[in-house]
C-alpha cells in the first residue's frame, strides 16, 4: 500500500462559501473545460448528447431544499436561535486534498500519491489499474472512474495551471475559482494562518467535512449566514425574545445528515 509523506507546512486547497454558491455550475463546467486538455485529460463522455449521458466530472453540485425553522428562546445553557424561513443551498462536492487521505494509502500500486511539497492528492495514470480501492475509500465521493481509459481521476487543484509560470499570476489558481461569477470559491494556502483563506475560515467559522472520520481534509465550507425574513418577520425576533442569530454549523449539520 502507499505511504503518506511527512506533512507539509503548505496546504493548499479551496475555501466554499455556502452562502454566496448560487449552483450555477460554472465551477462543474470551467472545470470539465480545463482538464480535458489538462494532465488529467481527457475527461471522457459516453453519450453525451442520448438519454443517458454519463461522464468524468471533478466538480459537482448538489442542492437542497431546507425546510423553514422557527424561532428557539434561551434555556439555560441553550442558545437561541432565530427563526429561519425555507431556503435552498447549493453544494459543490470535490476532492478535498485531506491530509491523510484513505483514497492513497489503500492504492495497492502508488498510483495515488500525496505531493510533499504542497499536499495536493493527485494520481499516476501511468501505475493505475483501474482496480477503485481509492473510490471505495473516499468517504466523501470525490474520485472518478473513467470507464473508456479504465483509470481513476480526481480533481487536481489544476496543478498545471496553478505554477504556469505563462499565465499572469492573476490567472494562477483552480478554473473553478476563476470562473465562479460570485466569488464563492477561494484558493490558498490553509496551512498558513496568514493567508487570506485562513483569515476568512477563521473569520466566517469555516468548517471541514466529517471531521469525526480523521482523513483532515484540507478544503473549507463557510456555512451560510443566517436569514431574515421579509415581510412578517417572528413576533418574537421583533420583540427581542431571540438574542442571538441561529449557528452557522447548525445548517451545515443538517446539510451532512441527509
Amino acid at each position: 500500500m502507499t505511504a503518506l509523506p511527512t506533512p507539509s507546512k503548505v496546504k493548499l486547497g479551496l475555501v466554499i462559501d455556502l452562502d454566496t454558491c448560487v449552483g450555477c455550475h460554472a465551477c462543474a463546467t470551467s472545470c470539465k473545460e480545463w482538464n480535458a486538455g489538462g494532465i488529467a485529460g481527457p475527461l471522457t463522455d459516453e453519450n453525451p448528447y442520448g438519454k443517458d449521458p454519463s461522464g468524468v466530472w471533478f466538480n459537482r453540485v448538489h442542492s437542497y431544499e431546507i425546510a423553514p425553522t422557527p424561532a428557539c428562546a434561551s434555556q439555560g445553557s441553550i442558545v437561541a436561535e432565530a427563526a429561519q424561513p425555507a431556503m435552498t443551498l447549493h453544494f459543490p462536492r470535490s476532492c478535498l486534498h485531506c491530509e491523510t487521505p484513505a483514497c492513497v494509502t489503500v492504492c495497492p500500486t502508488g498510483a495515488s500519491y500525496k505531493r510533499a511539497e504542497d499536499g495536493i492528492v493527485l494520481v499516476d495514470e501511468d501505475k493505475c489499474i483501474g482496480c477503485k480501492l481509492c473510490s471505495w475509500a473516499c468517504p466523501y465521493g470525490a474520485r472518478e472512474y473513467s470507464p473508456v481509459e479504465g483509470v481513476m481521476k480526481k480533481c487536481t487543484l489544476c496543478v498545471d495551471r496553478i505554477y504556469n509560470e505563462n499565465l499572469d499570476e492573476s490567472e494562477r489558481q483552480p478554473a473553478c475559482v476563476q470562473a465562479c461569477p460570485t466569488k464563492a470559491r477561494h484558493f490558498g494556502d490553509l496551512g498558513d494562518p496568514e493567508s487570506k483563506v485562513s483569515k476568512l475560515v477563521a473569520e466566517r467559522g469555516g468548517v471541514a467535512l466529517m471531521p469525526e472520520l480523521g482523513y483532515n481534509p484540507v478544503n473549507r465550507y463557510l456555512p451560510p449566514r443566517p436569514r431574515r425574513h421579509g415581510t412578517g418577520a417572528d413576533e418574537s425576533v421583533a420583540q427581542g425574545t431571540v438574542t442571538t442569530a441561529a449557528s452557522p454549523l447548525h445548517w451545515l449539520g443538517r446539510l451532512l445528515k441527509r
